[in-house]
């Protein structure tokens, strides 16, 4: 009877959360109109006859000073397009353009702290995956790919925002006493979209006004989303027999002078040659081949400082294993990833391993998406040997941001020396299930099969999330057995069974000290091993103040847990030693707004530590001068008293950056690690020209620092030149 009573409460309440009304954020619709002759790329839009031919679509609403306004300057967007490329003409009206900001005029710098503006193309209207161009006032080209509308920052599913995807298209801005206006082109070769007469697409715009911290969206969006939510974007119709014929033959040359002085090695002189193709079999299938691959152009990963017993995660930087990453991605970010491309072509102590070359086939068919690829590493010395690497993608999307897919993952040892039966494998499948608009289950199963590892090589995921404009409600749990062993992925911790949840509030009160939004939360999350001993644990407590002026303070408290079952070395002569260390720690986190010419940012950590107590204090500070020059010091400095002693570890960063162009730029990285004693430099000259090719000019130099002696590690100068033929068009 009671049962009864409540269920037609329950059937309102589901009602209520997961299916709110759908007619909130209706949708925005364009259409783009065909030309014979192409506008001139000048960044000129009203006075360009060309574009009167279309008709202008505007009314942007903001989500943020201002949630559900109109945005505050109008802004209008047209659209034509030829048989070989897409055009969108931006107008950004401006009452004030003499207060226009612009941070950067490098290639994919942020445009979160500019006056911007960013395009999402859905081109197989799935609703879940995107391209994404964008620019600011200084012409400068920002891209993207969008996997599974980004795989939200509290979701159990893999990363899917690529930033390091580069395309090859091109945009010019002109600022006016009207304010700013650009002119993208971006040919259909650089796009996958499926076959077909007629096209529809996926479509939605964001203008950021920085003076005033405003964030626009054209089809409208709820304030907890951004631009990545592909499946509340608008539509683009009017598109029809478009095409894509695309061979692309990048061949590059290298010449490198290094110098090893640890060991006391004469000058090297080396040079190179190699090339990559890419060939769209289909609109929406492409094969890219890659012959000596090289990255010599890639920046240097930053240093970091192990203050504990697991591994470190440095990301990917490498172009070839960039593109179309989100396609091979399962598993938990930087925790278990059960493929990271990082363990192709680079050995386990950091070292480069030669890549003889490698295929791979990407792309949809049948509305399934598929990725395969294989890669071939050649042996180093008598160190590391040959090995086969072999991965094979399927995803099947379904409605409402749903997926099913399977993944499988191979390294084979070759080669005199590899051992006998030298392999590792693993299997995986994935799911992603929406639930109205907010709700979302997803998890993974995988296990992984490795010579003498016996049984216990099993992971997996489940995890559910609720995320409307007011709440986040996350919960999920991870087990990883002991010999779970995924060679060709990435795993922090092994042999552990973690729940985890979080409880997320956003508060935008109505004129209250000028506060934009308060975002008060508390998050759990445990690490136990098979024995029942907790490892880990963390309770977190906390509320983000951020103000209308871009100003922003965190207040934190962590409650922390810490079982260690083996004794680990922290500092040189310092062990920390078994047992269970409970401790508590505050949290405070700053930082100025970053939209200004100089910003300040910093986080202070002071409480218990292993036994022990922890003062960890991170400062960092970034200025500008115009758009051409910006620069970045940063320190992340540790103060630690523990029962076998005391120590302090200090690392050093500085980040110098000047472009003459948007395509032109000198960058530098210098770092300094105390721990460790080294120092390194890594400069980076490069004239781009498109799709990351062009010429590259880098110079590293690493020391060894003792007292006031920096003694001399390695350095090397590598010039490298790569040049896209386009061999169709």
């Amino acid at each position: 009877m009671l049962l009864s009573r409540l269920m037609p409460l329950y059937a309102l309440l589901t009602v209520t959360l997961f299916f709110p009304n759908q007619n909130l954020f209706s949708q925005s619709a364009a259409i783009a109109v065909k030309i014979k002759t192409a506008p001139i790329l000048d960044g000129e839009v009203l006075d360009d006859p060309v574009w009167k031919s279309a008709v202008p679509t505007s009314g942007f609403w903001q989500t943020m000073p201002e949630d559900g306004h109109p945005a505050s300057e109008k802004t209008e967007v047209r659209i034509l397009y030829t048989e070989n490329a897409i055009y969108f003409g931006v107008v950004c009206y401006d009452r004030e353009p003499q207060n226009i900001v612009v941070s950067e005029s490098r290639r994919d710098a942020s445009l979160t702290e500019t006056d911007g503006f960013q395009i999402v193309l859905d081109t197989f209207f799935d609703k879940q995956n995107a391209f994404l161009f964008g620019t600011n006032p200084a012409g400068i080209e920002y891209d993207a790919q969008i996997t599974n509308e980004g795989e939200g920052q509290f979701s159990s599913g893999s990363g899917g925002f690529n930033l390091n995807w580069d395309g090859s298209w091109e945009v010019r801005t002109k600022t006016s006493n009207l304010g700013w206006s650009a002119e993208f082109e971006i040919p259909f070769r650089t796009l996958r979209f499926a076959s077909g007469e007629k096209q529809t697409w996926g479509l939605n715009f964001q203008r950021n006004i920085r003076r005033r911290n405003e964030r626009a969206f054209w089809a409208r969006l709820p304030r907890q989303f951004n631009l990545q939510k592909i499946s509340l974007a608008g539509t683009l119709s009017g598109l029809e027999n478009i095409h894509q014929s695309n061979l692309k033959f990048m061949p590059y040359t290298l010449g490198a002078v290094s110098r090893d002085f640890v060991n006391k090695q004469d000058t090297d002189k080396d040079g190179d040659l190699g090339f990559d193709v890419k060939y769209s079999v289909t609109p929406s299938l492409t094969l890219d081949a890659t012959y000596n691959t090289d990255f010599a152009q890639v920046e240097v990963d930053e240093l970091q400082i192990n203050l504990d017993r697991f591994n470190l995660f440095f990301p990917e930087k490498r172009p070839f294993f960039l593109e179309n990453a989100g396609s091979f991605s399962v598993g938990s970010p930087g925790a278990v990833q059960l493929f990271f491309s990082r363990r192709i072509g680079i050995s386990e102590d950091g070292l480069p391993v030669p890549i003889l070359g490698g295929l791979r086939l990407s792309g949809k068919v049948s509305n399934v998406n598929i990725g395969i690829l294989n890669m071939q590493t050649d042996s180093v010395a008598d160190t590391v040997q040959v090995n086969n690497f072999s991965v094979v993608r399927i995803n099947k999307e379904l409605p409402n941001r749903s997926a099913i897919g399977a993944l499988f993952v191979n390294r084979q040892g070759t080669g005199d020396l590899a051992p006998d039966d030298d392999y590792n494998r693993t299997i995986a499948v994935d799911g992603r299930f929406g639930i109205g608009r907010y709700g979302l289950i997803s998890g993974f199963a995988a296990r992984t099969f490795t010579p003498g590892f016996g049984d216990s090589q099993y992971a997996f995921n489940a995890g559910a999330e609720y995320n409307s404009m007011k709440w986040l409600f996350v919960a999920s749990y991870t087990e990883v057995a002991e010999n779970f062993n995924p060679e060709v992925g990435f795993l922090r911790r092994s042999g552990f069974r973690s729940p985890s949840a979080v409880i997320f509030r956003r508060i935008r009160p109505d004129n209250f000290l000028g506060f934009l939004e308060l975002r008060p939360h508390i998050s759990s999350n445990g690490f136990w091993n098979f024995d029942g001993f907790q490892e880990s644990g963390r309770v977190h407590i906390d509320n983000h103040w951020e103000w209308k002026n871009g100003y922003e303070v965190h207040t934190a408290i962590n409650i922390t847990r810490e079982g260690v079952t083996e004794a680990f070395e922290i500092f040189p002569g310092n062990s920390v030693q078994t047992g269970t260390y409970d401790h508590a720690e505050f949290q405070l986190l700053t930082f100025t707004n970053r939209g200004a010419w100089w910003s300040f940012r910093t986080t202070t950590t002071i409480g218990g530590f292993f036994g022990g107590d922890r003062v960890s204090f991170e400062p960092s500070l970034r200025f500008r001068l115009g758009e051409t020059f910006n620069t970045e010091f940063s320190l992340s400095h540790n103060d630690i008293n523990l029962p076998g002693g005391d120590f302090v570890t200090n690392l050093f960063r500085a980040r110098i950056s000047y472009s003459f162009t948007p395509r032109i730029f000198l960058q530098g990285l210098v770092q300094l690690n105390d721990l460790d004693d080294i120092g390194s430099l890594n400069m980076r000259f490069g004239w781009q020209q498109t799709a990351n090719t062009g010429l590259f000019v880098v110079y590293n130099d690493s020391r060894e620092i003792t007292g006031s002696r920096w003694d001399n590690q390695f350095r090397s100068v590598i010039a490298k030149y790569s040049h896209l033929f386009d061999l169709l068009n």
